[in-house]
């Protein structure tokens, strides 16, 4: 048994966000900031959410990034300050750009929250290339059946953005992005190729076998450069595969935003604190800065 295709692991960090939602922060992580453009990579729930109760993330700022959430199970409302109104359920991509500064909630249609619903998904921030930070917001939706698949040896392999596997999603991303979501069979097996420059795999559940070495669900697997590795379901088994190309500079990160340039930052707590940020059309609460 080897690991030499092991640039390092990260288990994930318990986050509580208040009222029991409680989620899984792999990045950012002490010794590996980033992979690829990858800069911010939360797993929520599973989580069951009783009838009358649901997801309130009151508006709140972004600036320098790009968020993307894929859920598993569940429906999310994503509303934002350019008036895009989009609930996303399974397989299917929210991108909002966030650039020079974009505003959004996350919450629940009524009719789900007097439902209830189980909540599993996985939400990350792609950092902006440096010219591209300052660029304009956007939101754009795209629906599962317009993400490309391939079916092939108890594996079915789905592009969420970027491209892999001679595979690209409709989503416009701004430097060369990987991020596939796979699900494989009981001893199903996928080599995964060198040809992104920074890659890691995390199974969300089931064990995945890389190179010899089982790999429990909850635990990203950051791959080294150029290395080719197979991987083998030791059990039915779900998992994301991410990376990309390394951005070029530095990038900083304070609550809800990222930039190249710290001053960015706090410019962006003095206009959210002085109120000039874009709001959120019909959704007039907000979440103050954390110092605050």
């Amino acid at each position: 048994m080897t690991t030499d295709w092991r640039a390092i692991e990260i288990a994930p960090r318990e986050r509580d966000l208040g009222d029991g939602f409680v989620v899984r922060r792999v990045l950012p992580f002490a010794k590996r900031r980033m992979v690829g453009p990858f800069i911010f990579f939360d797993e929520m729930g599973p989580v069951d959410l009783p009838p009358g109760r649901g997801l309130d993330v009151r508006p709140h700022p972004h600036i320098g990034l790009a968020t993307v959430t894929y859920l598993f199970e569940g429906e999310i409302l994503h509303r934002d300050s350019l008036g895009s109104l989009q609930p996303i359920r399974p397989g299917a991509v929210n991108w909002m750009t966030a650039g020079r500064g974009i505003v959004h909630s996350e919450r629940v249609t009524d009719q789900v929250r007097a439902a209830g619903q189980r909540l599993h998904g996985i939400q990350t921030w792609l950092a902006l290339p440096l010219e591209h930070e300052r660029t304009a917001p956007g939101f754009s939706h795209h629906p599962a059946d317009t993400l490309p698949e391939r079916v092939a040896g108890g594996v079915r392999l789905r592009i969420v953005a970027g491209s892999a596997f001679g595979l690209t999603a409709p989503v416009e991303v701004f430097s060369p992005v990987l991020y596939a979501a796979l699900d494989m069979t009981l001893g199903a097996e996928l080599e995964v190729p060198d040809e992104h420059e920074e890659r890691a795999l995390y199974p969300v559940s089931g064990c995945l076998d890389i190179d010899g070495t089982p790999c429990p669900a909850g635990t990203m697997q950051v791959l080294r450069p150029g290395s080719r590795v197979r991987l083998r379901a030791l059990e039915p088994v779900r998992a994301l595969l991410v990376g990309g190309a390394r951005l070029t500079g530095e990038r900083h990160i304070w609550w809800n935003f990222v930039a190249s340039d710290p001053a960015l930052i706090e410019q962006g707590k003095v206009d959210w604190r002085a109120g000039r940020f874009e709001r959120v059309p019909d959704d007039p609460e907000f979440i103050p800065l954390p110092e605050d």
